[in-house]
């Protein structure tokens, strides 16, 4: 398959968990069980992008590449968009980006997105999505939607119930959740957008509805959607998460 890098950001300054990273999950850094995840991979280079030297001794300790980022970097975008621009990627150069919350995304996955964006070669980025199987999901602002094109190109992306199954709605019935995809925030770059995505102004809509992907939208980009059959288990946003996945990974819970 083709080469790619994958690069995880992780900052200390998490809103609902302020130094997440560090967390303690089964006896680990949380930040290390995500480099193990990346490391199952067949990425070519694992880096973390950090701004607290800290996360960046996790990441020497287990055996991946450091590179320390600017503390006001705004986004886990713009953090590998500076490790891009240091190394000088090539234009086509595929980088995949797992967040440094993310200890349950299964390696292959990250080879899967990667083979994705390399058999699109007129896509910007890749990522996946998964059925919606119920209701209350489709609701949910916490779990975001996209739809796309017949042929899998995204068309949009939000914290609303999309598509909206307007009938359903006018008879006081349950949707039809045949066409209801959730995203899975996981994603492949060529690098060439990366860099021009971190250098445009966040866009309107993405200031609407907190969702980076819509400022590639609005620029026109080409986001390719693969479809999986289900999800990995959630990251890490709240305590209860981290209680939850150190559960899972001390083996005192099924996923």
């Amino acid at each position: 398959m083709a080469a790619f890098h994958v690069v995880i950001p992780a900052r200390m300054a998490s809103s609902r968990l302020p130094g997440k990273p560090l967390a303690a999950v089964a006896g680990c850094p949380l930040i290390a069980h995500v480099i193990a995840r990346a490391k199952e991979s067949r990425a070519s280079r694992v880096i973390v992008a950090a701004d607290d030297e800290r996360i960046l001794d996790v990441a020497r300790q287990c055996g991946v590449e450091a590179f320390p980022t600017e503390a006001d970097l705004p986004s886990g975008t713009d953090r590998i968009a500076a490790v891009a621009a240091a190394e000088g990627w090539g234009d086509e150069s595929i980088v995949v980006n797992l967040q440094g919350d993310e200890p349950l995304t299964p390696g292959p996955l990250l080879d899967d997105l990667a083979r994705l964006l390399a058999d699109t070669p007129d896509a910007d980025m890749a990522t996946f999505g998964v059925p919606i199987v119920r209701p209350e999901d489709l609701a949910d602002p916490n779990q975001v939607k996209l739809v796309t094109d017949a042929s899998g190109r995204a068309l949009y992306f939000s914290r609303a119930p999309i598509p909206w199954d307007r009938e359903a709605h006018r008879e006081g019935r349950a949707p039809a959740l045949d066409q209801a995809t959730r995203h899975l925030g996981v994603y492949a770059y060529r690098a060439g957008f990366l860099r021009r995505m971190s250098a445009e102004a966040p866009a309107a809509l993405e200031q609407l509805e907190q969702l980076e992907q819509l400022r590639a939208l609005a620029m026109g980009a080409w986001i390719q959607v693969g479809r999986r059959g289900d999800a990995h288990p959630p990251g890490v946003d709240t305590p209860e998460d981290l209680d939850r996945v150190d559960a899972l990974l001390s083996g005192r819970a099924r996923v």
